[in-house]
């Protein structure tokens, strides 16, 4: 298939923050900060951004009057943050087997990564992950090759904790929202809007099960499933997933994915500094210049 760059998201785009509508802000904060190990970058009314090194990752926004999704429903699958370094990520693991060894739900070697998994004390999934080297990355036919492999996470700890890290991670070390994983109704409609309308390029397809989609060649910036989710409509108000930031790095990159989103017939909102729609399940994507 023959694409023009105006087709595609610019290759440097990363994503931003998630944005999370919670019952209990204090103790989501808690969870984001002392489990996570995230820092608390600011906090002003009902809203607390938590992060590493300055950069926001999670958002937290206090929607009391919101009650929980029905199962079933569309929504967050996880937030995927991406550490620079094992012996990070092995700090933050540490933190999550201390503090709230009960949210852990597994792990995961999957060729390009290794990936640690938890859930919030609002049922959000979480995934704490260190990328291989790009180099280390096989791709067949335009796709990259991933896998779900046994990965054992007390070894893990035994080969990259270090006696520092032990006694606290560093809120200073560098992270990132690496990707975004999204419960959906189905994945054929997921591509038209993802691929076709904003700009993503397939990177691996699960038949009709799941879909990853990524800008400039990396394994994945986004994916959706329909493994808890098939045939589910759009959103209704609920707590749990409020916003995805996407992070593009010019105005320019900013222009063309607004004119294409709008040809093909997705509403936006521009002001000029951003660019905000709703895929088909009102999941609610922010993209700004970084």
């Amino acid at each position: 298939m023959n694409t023009s760059a105006l087709d595609r998201l610019a290759p440097t785009t990363s994503m931003g923050a998630v944005t999370l509508l919670v019952g209990d802000l204090d103790g989501m904060t808690r969870y984001y900060r002392d489990v996570v190990t995230l820092a608390v970058l600011d906090a002003a009314g009902d809203t607390v951004t938590l992060g590493r090194a300055g950069r926001p990752i999670v958002v937290l926004r206090h929607e009391p009057s919101l009650r929980h999704a029905p199962a079933g429903a569309a929504g967050l699958f996880h937030t995927a943050i991406l550490f620079e370094s094992q012996t990070a990520l092995a700090a933050a693991l540490f933190s999550l087997a201390r503090h709230a060894p009960q949210s852990f739900t597994g792990s995961a070697d999957h060729l390009v990564s290794q990936a640690f998994y938890a859930t919030d004390p609002e049922g959000n999934g979480i995934e704490l992950y260190w990328d291989r080297e790009r180099t280390a990355w096989s791709w067949t036919h335009g796709q990259v090759e991933m896998d779900t492999l046994y990965l054992d996470p007390n070894a893990f700890l035994r080969e990259h904790l270090t006696d520092a890290a032990t006694q606290g991670a560093s809120a200073d070390d560098a992270a990132s929202v690496g990707h975004v994983h999204l419960s959906v109704g189905d994945v054929r409609t997921a591509r038209e809007f993802y691929v076709d309308a904003l700009g993503f390029d397939v990177t691996a397809e699960l038949g009709g099960s799941a879909l990853f989609v990524s800008a400039g060649g990396y394994h994945h910036h986004m994916a959706m499933n329909v493994w808890n989710s098939r045939g589910a409509g759009p959103r209704m108000p609920a707590l749990g997933l409020g916003r995805v930031d996407l992070a593009l790095p010019d105005q320019d990159s900013l222009g063309e994915l607004g004119d294409r989103l709008s040809h093909h017939g997705v509403q936006i909102a521009d002001d000029g500094r951003t660019v905000s729609f709703t895929d088909p399940w009102r999941n609610v994507l922010h993209a700004a210049v970084r």
